[in-house]
């Protein structure tokens, strides 16, 4: 009788860590998928900056150094490898719209433009769209993140190297910074 007891026991216990484990593998699956999407957008977004930036070139001569930075920033969350890294570059990026679009409030005939304002549009588009991506991410991350914190799905994942996965978070110098406009 003890033996089938014991058998029972090591069968749920296999059944269960099992269980954990592809449950771990989907999240982080979900995950490398929600990355994916909002990576999509912000493709579609990195694609569109430089059509701005040569946009704002030709009615804007001295404002050289931020059309610059903008276009350095996005080059290097482009080229980006890692998670972390990607996130890091993005922030720059989307701390530099800010300035950047400052620039077209300065200039009245740029924000008459046409090709201007229809770029503007698309970017005010996509950044709800990039907006909603990071939402989702940030919600399967933390939900994988439990998965790898609470106990005892904590075992399985420390058994099987699965890691905490980094949070989409705007830093407070991106957030909180004002735009400065000078006329």
């Amino acid at each position: 009788m003890w033996i089938w007891i014991l058998v029972a026991v090591v069968f749920l216990l296999i059944l269960w860590a099992v269980m954990a484990y592809n449950k771990l593998v989907r999240g982080q699956n979900r995950v490398e998928e929600a990355f994916s999407t909002m990576d999509v957008y912000l493709k579609k977004r990195y694609d569109l900056i430089p059509n701005l930036v040569e946009t704002v070139k030709g009615y804007t001569k001295h404002e050289n150094e931020t059309l610059t930075n903008v276009i350095s920033a996005r080059n290097m969350a482009v080229k980006s490898q890692t998670l972390d890294d990607k996130i890091a570059n993005e922030q720059k990026v989307q701390s530099l719209m800010g300035s950047f679009f400052a620039i077209g409030e300065q200039y009245p005939e740029l924000k008459a433009d046409k090709n201007f304002s229809k770029l503007q549009d698309e970017l005010g588009s996509l950044e709800k769209e990039i907006a909603n991506a990071r939402k989702y991410y940030n919600a399967v991350v933390l939900k994988f993140n439990n998965q790898v914190q609470v106990f005892p799905s904590n075992l399985i994942a420390g058994m099987f190297h699965f890691a905490r996965k980094p949070m989409y978070e705007i830093t407070e110098a991106v957030q909180r910074e004002n735009v400065k406009v000078q006329f």
